[in-house]
């Protein structure tokens, strides 16, 4: 059985998710599209070491920062992983708030061909010459239903979007299966529901948290190890507002009010996504514990 585990950010998957692996004894895949890169710890609430030790998990600190990645490549290693873990265990847990990667899960990527040097290459001076807002509008001309999806203005994905339709011409969207989105009979799907003011007071708290844990020295090292500020991996909430800071653009005050600010749009974006997924079993995560939450999900199992 496959069990996935989502919300918007600051949600609590990841205590649930955990309570819940060692109840089930099997190991966690993360849904996250930036835990899969190293050295990013901090600013992406990666699970602790300690709580690494306690679940054995997936996705996590895997790639260089300056690898590519999609949400078709997650759902290939996932496809693999999930075929390992289920040799030992009965289940295996999804946890993340990334929409494209947890729709890749409840409905795949067909097959699309492979990234076209020459598109990249035109794509990428256009960029240099008329900047990225240019393809993102152009990609809302050709394919509107990717561009929502998105995560924000993401480099990587339009290009990789934008390259698609030049060689197909068709919406990379379309490489979606046009058929109605549902989960099949060994999937079962739970989201953590917050009032929004007290989501936002969670996420502003994490973001205090974050600060405290020493996200400004965690940039600093990436940024002194010889890493480019315009890597896509850091073009990611927490390290673009610090990365700022730290070039004299803005006080330490304002990249963290603009933290705070762009994590609660990002959580607006992902419930407003997840409200079209009405196979969704939401826990209400103000009223019960976590203990609460694991028993409904058990719940559901049997």
């Amino acid at each position: 059985m496959r069990i996935i585990l989502l919300g918007p950010t600051a949600a609590g998957k990841t205590q649930l998710s955990l309570q819940l692996a060692e109840e089930l004894e099997t190991s966690i895949i993360s849904a996250d599209s930036r835990q899969c890169y190293k050295h990013i710890n901090i600013g992406t609430a990666k699970p602790s070491t300690e709580e690494l030790e306690r679940v054995q998990h997936y996705n996590i600190s895997l790639l260089g920062l300056d690898e590519e990645d999609s949400a078709m490549d997650f759902q290939k290693r996932a496809e693999m992983w999930e075929k390992e873990i289920l040799k030992e265990s009965s289940h295996v847990i999804y946890a993340g708030g990334s929409t494209l990667h947890l729709q890749s899960l409840i409905q795949p990527f067909n097959e699309m061909p492979e990234s076209d040097e020459v598109n990249i290459a035109k794509l990428e001076n256009r960029i240099e010459n008329e900047g990225l807002e240019s393809l993102y509008e152009m990609l809302t001309e050709v394919d509107a239903e990717y561009a929502e999806k998105m995560d924000g203005m993401n480099r990587q994905r339009i290009i990789r979007a934008l390259d698609v339709w030049m060689q197909t011409g068709k919406p990379f969207s379309s490489f979606h299966s046009n058929d109605e989105i549902h989960p099949d009979k060994d999937t079962v799907v739970f989201g953590l529901k917050w009032p929004r003011q007290k989501l936002y007071d969670r996420i502003n708290e994490r973001v205090d948290n974050m600060i405290e844990q020493g996200l400004v020295n965690e940039v600093k090292s990436i940024l002194g190890s010889g890493h480019s500020r315009e890597l896509q991996s850091l073009n990611t909430v927490g390290y673009k507002e610090i990365i700022k800071y730290l070039e004299g653009d803005w006080t330490l005050e304002k990249a963290v009010e603009k933290i705070k600010t762009s994590t609660r749009r990002y959580a607006k974006r992902q419930i407003t996504w997840f409200r079209r997924w009405e196979f969704i079993h939401w826990l209400e995560a103000d009223e019960l514990n976590v203990d609460e939450m694991r028993n409904k999900v058990k719940s559901r199992l049997e």
